[in-house]
């Protein structure tokens, strides 16, 4: 018999989806209300720490599933790269786990899974194709309805750190998500230099994965750059050659 997970919050280890577990706890109570957590093989340490002191402080089970592979693994077997635009690993190893685990656990018509999208335009835009991704479970966003105040994601830390919780370290680096230790493929180059200011050896990581899906698959690389009203793609090696040239020439 499946257990009665009614109320499931998809959490990332993001603050918005630390908030929408805040408001979920306070509207339904903790009794039937979990915290689920994809493994990526690539999250920060400390979005662990963080997704461990959340359950206690809510006094929530977090359910963590994986699907063992990480997102380069991903990319090799799909022989697609992942980008700002597409990015496979997404439904690989988060929406599938997780829709596994739920198929197992839970009943979906009784069951609502609740997404930490923020109240901003740009996150709005992004709620009808998750929706219908989860599909056919029921799903809601706690921090976009109405009534709700749209809180900027400073406020929303200022909240955690409010309720005794320190949000994850990534944030407090000045990274704008806490997703895959800094290495996530939507990122932009911004955060991809600050990457390589930061944790080198995950951007070295990350630049022999795609210098090897190259040499697999052809001209393709995570980041991208236009010249002359053309897109070429930009590989994490030249970027990186790119930014020791620059600092080389400043000294």
């Amino acid at each position: 018999m499946k257990k009665q997970y009614e109320h499931v919050v998809q959490f990332s280890a993001g603050i918005g989806s630390f908030a929408s577990a805040v408001r979920v706890v306070r509207r339904h109570g903790p009794d039937r209300t979990t915290l689920l957590m994809a493994d990526t093989q690539i999250e920060d340490f400390d979005s662990w720490r963080f997704a461990q002191d959340a359950s206690r402080l809510l006094d929530v089970p977090l359910v963590r599933v994986a699907d063992g592979r990480d997102p380069f693994q991903v990319f090799h077997d799909k022989k697609f790269l992942g980008n700002s635009r597409i990015a496979g690993c997404t439904k690989a190893l988060k929406i599938d786990p997780c829709q596994r685990w739920l198929e197992k656990n839970a009943d979906h018509e009784r069951t609502t899974l609740y997404i930490g999208i923020d109240a901003s335009a740009r996150d709005r835009n992004r709620i009808p194709p998750i929706a219908t991704n989860w599909q056919p479970w029921r799903t809601a966003f706690p921090l976009c309805e109405e009534g709700e105040p749209e809180l900027t994601k400073n406020e929303l830390l200022d909240e955690a750190r409010s309720l005794g919780i320190e949000p994850p370290r990534l944030y407090g680096m000045g990274y704008t998500h806490n997703n895959c230790g800094g290495m996530c493929v939507r990122a932009g180059k911004s955060q991809w230099l600050r990457t390589l200011r930061l944790f080198h050896e995950r951007y070295a990581i990350a630049e022999t994965q795609e210098e090897e899906f190259r040499r697999a698959n052809g001209d393709y690389a995570i980041l991208k750059e236009q010249r002359n009203r053309v897109v070429y793609p930009l590989t994490l090696r030249e970027l990186r050659l790119r930014e020791e040239a620059r600092q080389a020439a400043s000294v």
